[in-house]
C-alpha cells in the first residue's frame, strides 16, 4: 500500500509577526547543508583551501600590530599588542563575515527560493552561522600565541562562548534588515565594504576603550561589538572586565534589533521571490 505524505499548506504570514520557530526546527536539516555549502564554495578551488582562514587573521594581526602596535604607539592593556589585537580581530572577522554573506544571502538564494519553498529565514541564518567554522579554525592561532607570550588565561575563560554568541546574534540582527533592504535595493551590496571599513574604527579592535572620552562612552557602547570585544578580551586575557551597564546596553540594543529584525524580515519574506 502506497503511503500518502502529511498534507501541508503554506499561508503567509500576519502583517507584523515573528517567524514560526517550529517550522524553522523542522527544517533543520537543510540549515545544516546549507552551512556546509557555504563553506565548500568558500574555499573551492582555492590552492590552499581552508587555511585561508588563518592566513587572514594573521597577516591582518601583523600588519596591525607594525603599523599600530610600533609606529602608532597603541595602549594595549599590559598585554602584549600582538596578542591585544588578535583577541579583538577574531571575534570582528567572525562578525564582518557573517554580515557580509548574511546581508546578501536572499540574492545569493534566490534561485533556489523560486523552486522551492523553504523558511527564507534560512538564508541570513546559514551565511551567519557558516562564519564560525573559520573562526574555530583561527582559534588556534591565538591560542598557540598566547602560548608563545605566556598568557594564561583565568576562570573568565569559561564566559567567552557567550560573548561569542552576542557577536554572531548582533551580526544575524542586523543581516535580517540589510538583507531584507537588499532583496529590493542592491544599493546595500555597494555599501557593505564601506560599511564594515568604518564600522571596524568605532570598534576597539585595534586600540583600547579606555581611550574614549568619557562623555562619549554612552555612544560607543551602542555600538554592540564594543561589549562582543572587550568580553572577549577579558575573558581570555584577563585585562579590565567589561562595564557591566555598557554591556547591557550592548545587549539590549541587541535584542531589539533582532526582534524588530525579525518582524521586518517576516513581513516582507513573501515579496522576496518577487522582488529578485
Amino acid at each position: 500500500m502506497q503511503k500518502h505524505l502529511p498534507l501541508v499548506t503554506i499561508t503567509s504570514q500576519k502583517k507584523w509577526a515573528l517567524p514560526d520557530v517550529r517550522e524553522l526546527w523542522s527544517f533543520r536539516e537543510l540549515l545544516w547543508i546549507l552551512v556546509t555549502r557555504d563553506i565548500k564554495i568558500r574555499y573551492k578551488q582555492t590552492a590552499i583551501g581552508i587555511l585561508w582562514a588563518l592566513l587572514q587573521p594573521l597577516l591582518t594581526m601583523v600588519v596591525f600590530s607594525v603599523i599600530f602596535g610600533k609606529l602608532g604607539n597603541l595602549p594595549s592593556d599590559s598585554v602584549p599588542y600582538p596578542v591585544f589585537v588578535m583577541t579583538a580581530l577574531l571575534p570582528w572577522q567572525l562578525f564582518t563575515k557573517a554580515l557580509t554573506q548574511g546581508s546578501a544571502s536572499m540574492v545569493t538564494m534566490g534561485g533556489m527560493m523560486g523552486k522551492i519553498y523553504f523558511p527564507r529565514l534560512i538564508a541570513p541564518l546559514s551565511s551567519v552561522l557558516s562564519g564560525a567554522v573559520d573562526f574555530v579554525i583561527a582559534l588556534a592561532i591565538l591560542i598557540a600565541m598566547m602560548f608563545w607570550y605566556g598568557v594564561v588565561p583565568g576562570w573568565e575563560i569559561m564566559l567567552a562562548p557567550l560573548f561569542v554568541l552576542l557577536g554572531l546574534a548582533s551580526a544575524l540582527a542586523v543581516a535580517l534588515w540589510l538583507s531584507a533592504i537588499n532583496a529590493k535595493y542592491r544599493d546595500v551590496q555597494q555599501a557593505m565594504p564601506f560599511l564594515t571599513q568604518i564600522w571596524m574604527f568605532i570598534t576597539p579592535v585595534i586600540y583600547p576603550t579606555s581611550m574614549i572620552p568619557q562623555g562619549w562612552k554612552w555612544l560607543f557602547v551602542l555600538n554592540p561589538m564594543v561589549s562582543v570585544i572587550d568580553g572577549f578580551r577579558w575573558s581570555l586575557l584577563g585585562v579590565r572586565p567589561p562595564d557591566m551597564s555598557s554591556l547591557l546596553i550592548s545587549s539590549l540594543s541587541v535584542l531589539v534589533l533582532l526582534v524588530t529584525g525579525l518582524i521586518y524580515f517576516a513581513r516582507f519574506e513573501k515579496n522576496f521571490v518577487d522582488s529578485l
